[in-house]
């Protein structure tokens, strides 16, 4: 890296230095032209990034059922904290900007708020209770209400956008948008589940993780989107991590769509088909975000099993996902297998080592306590070149299994957030 390139990069303010980062690592098909009869896209450049577009503005035909969930920093965004405490049941309109995350701003970030809210209430004709809003960026800077309150009046039938802008709108240190869709039948209704996201850094779950929107075009009632959401946060957005550190701003969002809300009850078989073609988005949504991790060469699958329990298996899968030892290894494409080991004696007390079976890839390295003298190490050092590197560990100790993913360290991980002014 050229000598004071970090002082030049200081200047763009915002993360527009997601400019500066090479091409992504892996492809996801893009979402495409993707509009709803009940729900409409708007999107705008405001100020908060010097050049890209950076608010998004869903506006609902009619007031829609929503669940959220948040993260569980102690240190949420005033965004999270006005969400939580003022909107209810139903949702009219979602406000999202990107380049200021509206965090750690104290009372004057929940004013801020309230500005921008209530000129939307009286725009949109809706009570305050039904606005979602969410901001991502720049941690402790004030952001300014009037840059969102003056793209209200440049709102018209003649600008609106698709799933793919939307999501391109709120992206900040993101290489790739993230976005998806999934179409079922029930009952020869057609049905499309489709959603957004976006994160790169500042990833690891705690509920939620970085922030998503997800749409199904169907009457369901706000618990039973609720019991959607919780039931596949876990093997989802819940099992990614980048560098360990769970956001302020965390959020992940589900909405009902319909033209009119008859209140029907799903049958059991409609709710397993819905709910199926729900786990497909959320957990391609959360491999989009963990695969564009800041400064990634490398994915890493990382699958635990024979614990003792949930709560075991968990532990070590972060464990080693989170490790930078382990991270910096897979990065330099090393079998450094000792740091696997490490990182599974740091999580839990109760682990037998002499009962570890441990593998990259299909290959064992080490078990029964001591390193496999029998490896072919030119294959494994083959093997380590791969993009997608496989930890697989076998505990010995019980049925209890669990798998997360996560992306190497590098210096471009490095060069990123060593000049993010967070």
């Amino acid at each position: 890296m050229p000598k004071n390139s970090s002082s030049k990069e200081f200047t763009l303010s915002n993360n527009e230095r997601l400019n500066l980062k090479n091409i992504p690592l892996f492809k996801f098909s893009e979402a495409k032209k993707i509009t709803s009869n009940f729900v409409k896209f708007y999107t705008f450049h405001v100020g908060f990034k010097k050049k890209r577009e950076d608010l998004l503005l869903a506006v609902f035909n009619v007031p829609v059922p929503f669940s959220a969930v948040y993260s569980k920093t102690s240190t949420p965004s005033a965004p999270i904290i006005w969400d939580k405490k003022y909107t209810k049941n139903l949702c009219k309109v979602l406000i999202v900007n990107a380049g200021n995350a509206n965090a750690h701003t104290g009372d004057e970030g929940i004013k801020n708020i309230n500005q921008y809210v209530n000129e939307a209430a009286f725009f949109f004709n809706c009570p305050v209770s039904q606005i979602f809003v969410s901001s991502t960026g720049v941690i402790g800077e004030q952001l300014d209400p009037n840059k969102i309150i003056n793209a209200y009046s440049l709102i018209n039938e003649s600008n609106q956008k698709d799933l793919l802008s939307a999501a391109k709108a709120i992206m900040t240190t993101d290489t790739f948008s993230k976005t998806i869709i999934k179409k079922i039948k029930i009952n020869s209704k057609e049905i499309r589940i489709f959603g957004f996201a976006k994160g790169s850094g500042m990833i690891c779950p705690n509920m939620g993780t970085m922030l998503a929107y997800i749409f199904i075009e169907e009457d369901i009632p706000k618990n039973i989107l609720k019991k959607l959401l919780l039931s596949y946060l876990d093997e989802s957005f819940n099992s990614i991590t980048v560098d360990g550190d769970t956001s302020t701003s965390d959020t992940v969002a589900l909405f009902s769509l319909s033209k009119s809300k008859s209140n029907k009850i799903l049958k059991l078989n409609e709710q397993i088909k819905i709910a199926s073609a729900l786990k497909e988005v959320m957990f391609n949504l959360a491999l989009q975000v963990v695969s564009d991790g800041e400064g990634i060469s490398k994915l890493m699958s990382i699958n635990i099993s024979g614990g003792k329990n949930y709560k075991q298996v968990s532990s070590v899968a972060f464990s080693i996902a989170n490790s930078p030892l382990v991270k910096t290894a897979i990065a330099g494409e090393d079998a450094n297998w000792g740091r696997v080991i490490m990182a599974i004696g740091k999580a839990d007390n109760k682990i037998d080592q002499n009962k570890i079976n441990l593998k990259f890839g299909s290959f064992l390295v080490a078990s029964n306590g001591k390193m496999n003298h029998k490896i072919n190490i030119t294959k494994l050092n083959k093997y380590m070149k791969k993009k997608i590197i496989k930890i697989n560990v076998n505990l010995g100790l019980g049925e209890y299994k669990r798998t997360v993913y996560s992306s190497d360290l590098t210096h471009e991980y490095i060069r990123i957030n060593g000049d993010y002014r967070s």
